[in-house]
């Protein structure tokens, strides 16, 4: 991350027109409120606008970093129709983070409830602060030895730095959370034991840690990575001096920068349409270049040799759907010591292939209403797990939704 200057943060928060009816508000989807904080820093009230920020998104401190920014507040900042627009991101994080590190949260109540959450991904963390705060017993299982999830486990720490995390983690061991560690939920702690020992609504956060296939030969060999798996632990790679990256979402991205970082000369995106349908973001695909990740677009994969991989041309018809067909006689190869595919992910089956009566769709996500709740009774989901891969602030904006479910639900189990 680049190091905070406060003055230039100033300098952007006077740039603001405070507006009556802000648009930035309006497309963020989980409705910061904008204006008001930025007003609240102009005035040096750090603590009430970080305060106003965390109580609104438990995740503002890491959604100020890792949001697609130019989808919500950026890119629909009044200022930016004639000019640059206003990085409230920016402040937003320097804001966010002063509060995680200066606030000590306490427990508003101290309730009989037992919550168990399965998952410390952005869901999780979020459901865990906001009910713990409430006076809930809450305990997280996390099958890893850190919190965190997709946070730590799938962003770059040069994107976002793990102290972040640390904060965070800080702040739920204040609020009395039990975290077991290593703790994998679904064949040895079954959702049925859970409930034998006494808990009283159980929360799936679990994501989406399956990656998808290409289903083209030679994805089995030994060079050949998965981006999310790679991403887990990139120390523990050997790529070589030539990788190609098979993918055009941010992952990809993250796979390709990390790779760079790690020593690898040459990295190429390979892509089987343009830039402009890359579902990367633009802020993505440019640190990528910058870093020196080289781009091949209109091209899909065919076979993966031991030299690297073949590709075929393609091109877009002129139709209402502007299909992509390939262009017949066209291949070739593109040599890699390394290939990372990064195609998207799928959840994990270690629950429902263990317990009986929770649904899921056909792509293997869990079936909830829109309030949270599974299938099954006392078992509510959200996050990744349910929609498939969305951004963070997404998570978090549908966690606190079902926050609010598990809350009414465990109110009417009292009466």
């Amino acid at each position: 991350m680049k190091a905070i200057d406060i003055n230039k943060l100033k300098e952007e928060a006077n740039r603001c027109f405070l507006c009556k009816v802000p648009k930035c508000k309006k497309y963020c989807p989980i409705d910061t409120q904008i204006p008001a904080v930025i007003q609240l820093f102009k005035e040096n009230k750090i603590d009430e606008a970080g305060e106003i920020l965390f109580n609104n998104n438990p995740l503002s401190a890491i959604c100020g970093v890792v949001c697609p920014h130019e989808d919500q507040c950026l890119g629909n900042c009044i200022r930016g129709i004639k000019d640059e627009p206003v990085n409230f991101y920016e402040i937003e994080s320097f804001i966010s983070r002063e509060y995680l590190k200066n606030t000590k949260l306490k427990q508003e109540n101290k309730l009989n409830e037992r919550i168990a959450i399965i998952g410390s991904g952005p869901a999780g963390i979020s459901l865990a602060l906001i009910l713990a705060k409430k006076g809930y017993k809450v305990t997280i299982f996390e099958k890893r030895s850190h919190i965190g999830g997709v946070l730590r486990y799938g962003i770059p720490k040069f994107r976002l730095p793990v102290g972040v995390l640390d904060d965070i983690e800080n702040m739920l061991l204040d609020l009395n959370v039990k975290i077991r560690y290593n703790a994998l939920v679904g064949p040895v702690i079954t959702i049925d034991k859970l409930f034998e020992d006494g808990y009283d609504a159980i929360f799936i956060g679990t994501g989406v840690w399956n990656p998808k296939p290409l289903n083209i030969k030679g994805e089995t060999f030994g060079h050949v990575h998965y981006a999310i798996d790679y991403l887990k632990s990139p120390n523990s790679y050997r790529l070589g001096d030539n990788v190609v990256i098979i993918g055009a979402g941010n992952v990809a991205m993250d796979a390709a920068r990390t790779a760079k970082n790690h020593g690898a000369s040459n990295v190429t995106v390979v892509y089987r349409k343009g830039f402009e349908d890359m579902t990367a973001t633009k802020a993505e695909i440019k640190d990528a270049k910058e870093d020196g990740v080289n781009f091949e677009l209109f091209k899909a994969s065919v076979e993966i040799i031991d030299e690297g991989v073949i590709f075929i041309d393609t091109k877009k018809l002129d139709d209402e759907r502007k299909t992509m067909v390939n262009i017949e006689g066209s291949e070739k190869l593109i040599n890699a010591d390394s290939v990372i595919i990064a195609i998207s992910q799928s959840p994990k089956n270690n629950i429902v292939s263990n317990t009986k009566n929770i649904d899921t769709n056909k792509y293997g996500l869990l079936v909830t209403d829109d309030e949270g709740h599974t299938t099954r009774e006392c078992v509510f989901a959200s996050g990744d797990v349910v929609t498939g891969a969305k951004t963070v602030v997404e998570a978090v904006a549908n966690a606190k939704k079902v926050a609010n479910s598990i809350e009414e639900y465990l109110k009417l189990k009292r009466v």
